[in-house]
């Protein structure tokens, strides 16, 4: 009976503690779709690492990369709910300051749904605080309304 609930403590704190390490890592990530949502350069620009990269995979397969300060400007630019892009984490992998999401979304433009697809995040931690360091996504307007 002991080793049943040594057993059941350890498993609570490792389950705990698994979700607390995806909550941390989730943060930045949440903070982003904030950011655009309310239009928040400030809030935006603290989510990335200093060498952030964030690629786009095109239609024909090719890969097209934005500048970070360029895409953060063009988010303070916009109006407030004018950007809204709904994720839903699928999953989390985590090794020490590495840490990989992977999210499928569906992007609204005034209300009005654009496009979908799905985003690759790449987080690092430094100076204990989870930063984005690269995202790589894919649009298409087909196949949305369900989220896949």
């Amino acid at each position: 009976m002991n080793k049943i609930v040594v057993l059941s403590v350890l498993l609570s704190a490792f389950c705990f503690g698994q979700k607390a390490a995806n909550q941390d890592v989730q943060k930045p990530i949440q903070n982003l779709f904030l950011a655009m949502k309310n239009a928040d350069a400030e809030l935006l620009k603290s989510v990335f690492s200093e060498t952030a990269i964030l690629q786009t995979v095109t239609k024909d397969g090719t890969v097209k990369t934005d500048a970070i300060p360029e895409f953060i400007s063009s988010i303070g630019k916009a109006a407030k709910d004018d950007l809204d892009e709904r994720i839903t984490i699928e999953a989390i992998h985590i090794d020490g300051d590495l840490a990989s999401v992977f999210t499928p979304y569906q992007f609204y433009y005034k209300g009005k749904l654009l496009h979908c697809g799905a985003n690759s995040f790449q987080l690092v931690k430094q100076n204990n605080s989870w930063k984005i360091q690269y995202i790589i996504d894919t649009r298409r307007k087909e196949n949305c309304e369900n989220g896949k």
